[in-house]
């Protein structure tokens, strides 16, 4: 690997980061998981192999996940994280340090920007920037969002569900809800409590959600083994459930999420109402893989919606772009330190 890396965009997620290197494309795509021993306060595991401990800890190792609905909620960690990132995809002998631009929700307050950007700087970059993730979202996903005409985009990720309406290279009218794929898990975890007196991992829960989750029931259903433990007799147990079911469970989280499009819908001027009428909505992010949710979407607001081409990678895409024309967009979409 005889090159330079002068420029790195982060997708910092709350379930899973990646790492953009302009030119070269998606460098590293981990959970954004850290496995820290107790015993010397030391980073065990980053990323995968981190994440494949959780729930199968001794009482000496603890699993972070260092960021919570999209911001920094333990900054130790998230440093040792980024370091981590960096040190993987930053060749050893290069002594230039990179600069860094970050993915943060639109919601954010101006202190956990400053974390953000301080983390980037303590991990090793020459200069750090941030920008929202729905305009990264856009860019990823094809949009033009210098163009005048309104372009709606939902970006559905592990922590934050985050929508905004774009126009003329901003951000119009955005609103983020605390409400993702982190909470689908939780109402899936929560219901098989509920119903079936079973109780599930964190890991097992989202499996459920990936194989046969959906936002709208289909036919014919299918089913899964859910191995659990069984919270009356505190005994192994194995049930078939079935996709029927996890509609059922996630009609709270779902519900949420097409209230928030809603309301940024209600508050979007008519003359990009009309657009977004016309072009209707786009989702990315990793929740927008759930089956079915853009018809759910479709179906409540009498909108069209559309998922975009590989929506995972949307945000760290945007970064991209954003980074090989750095001059553009420091002025329309950028805050620096």
């Amino acid at each position: 690997m005889s090159f330079f890396v002068n420029k790195i965009g982060i997708d910092l997620g709350t379930a899973n980061s990646l790492v953009f290197i302009p030119g070269k494309g998606i460098m590293l795509r981990e959970p954004s998981v850290v496995a820290v021993s107790l015993y010397n306060n030391s980073i065990l595991a980053v990323g995968q192999e981190a994440k494949d401990m959780t729930g199968r800890t001794p009482d000496t190792i603890q699993i972070f996940r260092p960021l919570k609905e999209g911001v920094i909620a333990d900054f130790r960690v998230t440093l040792a994280m980024l370091r981590y990132f960096l040190k993987r995809v930053v060749p050893r002998y290069q002594f230039l340090k990179p600069e860094v631009l970050v993915a943060v929700p639109a919601g954010i307050t101006s202190t956990e920007r400053r974390a953000v950007i301080e983390a980037a700087m303590g991990a090793g970059a020459k200069a750090a920037y941030v920008a929202k993730e729905p305009i990264l979202a856009a860019i990823g996903a094809g949009i033009p969002i210098h163009s005048s005409s309104g372009h709606m985009i939902v970006d559905i990720g592990g922590g934050t569900a985050e929508g905004a309406v774009i126009s003329l290279g901003g951000i119009v009218v955005s609103s983020s809800l605390r409400v993702a794929g982190d909470r689908m898990d939780q109402a899936i975890s929560d219901f098989l409590k509920r119903k079936y007196n079973l109780a599930v991992g964190e890991t097992t829960a989202e499996e459920i959600k990936i194989k046969i989750g959906a936002a709208i029931a289909e036919k014919p259903e299918t089913t899964m083994e859910v191995k659990g433990r069984d919270l009356a007799l505190g005994l192994p147990k194995t049930l078939a459930v079935s996709s029927g079911e996890i509609v059922q469970a996630l009609e709270d989280p779902l519900d949420e999420i097409v209230k928030v499009i809603k309301f940024l819908l209600r508050d979007t001027p008519p003359e990009l109402s009309a657009d977004i009428m016309d072009k209707g909505i786009i989702l990315s992010g990793g929740g927008s893989l759930l089956k079915n949710l853009d018809k759910l979407i479709s179906k409540s607001i009498g909108v069209p919606c559309f998922v975009a081409d590989d929506p995972l990678t949307c945000v760290a895409r945007g970064t991209g772009t954003v980074l090989s024309n750095l001059e553009v967009y420091k002025r329309s979409i950028m805050s620096k330190k």
